[in-house]
């Protein structure tokens, strides 16, 4: 099997993994690590809209992803390390033991992924969201119910950072993407598109629950805490989730499953038709 041993934390043929925790803090300019099986397997998978740039495994790790090594480009180098090689590459206990250096794939413009909108398309709008967990969650549950694309406002944070992959579980490397500026200019451009926007809020008095599409639609989801801003849901059709209890909001990545639910539950979705 093609792996090469690597014996000392500070070997400069893996730098690209060294501390991982503090350099997703200070990017690293055009690559992202991947960490997990899972995620491992759809960044080696024809899904995926990213590249390997290299893999490092624990070596106790490496006869089990057998199929995996040997489904790489010939030029993505494999490294196999001891476990306690391993954490000190890392920085912390890597349980896990299996590490993924990739590429990010190229910058999609807003505009590309609205210019052939089809009438069973469904989008995911995050107005703010900063926390990677959450993050991740949209991803995970965009991919789920066969979203075309996820549009992110220019407050929210990066989707390749680590965690926001590994909730994903690997979401992140297949679902297409565009980063745009303000929230509002999105609606704009899907409603352009011929895009119906929904915002979920509290404040709205249609429920979720009542809504049924009749093409091509998106859904707006803010930050937890200062949800939506008021701009944004007066551009959108307002829906809302009743709840008991006095709680006005769910997470938004729980939100984001309820609302793709409903909007793919009809079957409509090709994704569906099996």
């Amino acid at each position: 099997m093609r792996t090469i041993s690597i014996h000392d934390p500070d070997d400069p043929r893996i730098a690209g993994f060294r501390h991982i925790r503090e350099r997703d803090l200070t990017g690293r300019e055009g690559l992202f690590v991947a960490e997990g099986e899972v995620v491992l397997r759809v960044l080696a998978s024809a899904a995926s809209r990213c590249r390997p740039r290299a893999i490092l495994l624990a070596q106790k790790r490496v006869e089990a992803l057998a199929d995996v090594i040997a489904s790489l480009p010939a030029d993505v180098p494999v490294y196999a390390a001891p476990q306690v090689v391993l954490d000190g590459i890392a920085g912390f206990a890597l349980h896990r033991g299996i590490l993924a250096l990739g590429e990010k794939p190229a910058t999609a413009s807003v505009e590309a992924l609205l210019c052939d909108v089809r009438a069973d398309d469904v989008f995911v709008v995050a107005c703010g969201v900063g926390n990677h967990d959450n993050m991740g969650g949209l991803f995970r549950n965009a991919a789920a119910f066969g979203a075309r694309a996820v549009l992110l406002d220019d407050l929210c944070c990066d989707p390749f950072y680590r965690k926001a992959i590994r909730v994903s579980v690997g979401a992140v490397l297949r679902t297409p993407f565009a980063v745009g500026t303000r929230a509002s200019a999105l609606v704009e451009a899907l409603r352009a598109a011929g895009v119906e926007v929904l915002a979920l809020t509290p404040s709205a008095t249609e429920r979720l629950a009542d809504y049924r599409r009749s093409g091509p639609v998106a859904v707006v989801l803010g930050s937890e805490g200062p949800g939506l801003p008021p701009e944004v849901i007066g551009r959108c059709r307002a829906v809302g989730v009743p709840m008991a209890g006095g709680f006005d909001s769910l997470n938004v990545a729980a939100t984001s499953a309820l609302a793709l639910y409903q909007m793919t539950s009809n079957g409509d979705h090709p994704e569906f038709k099996r």
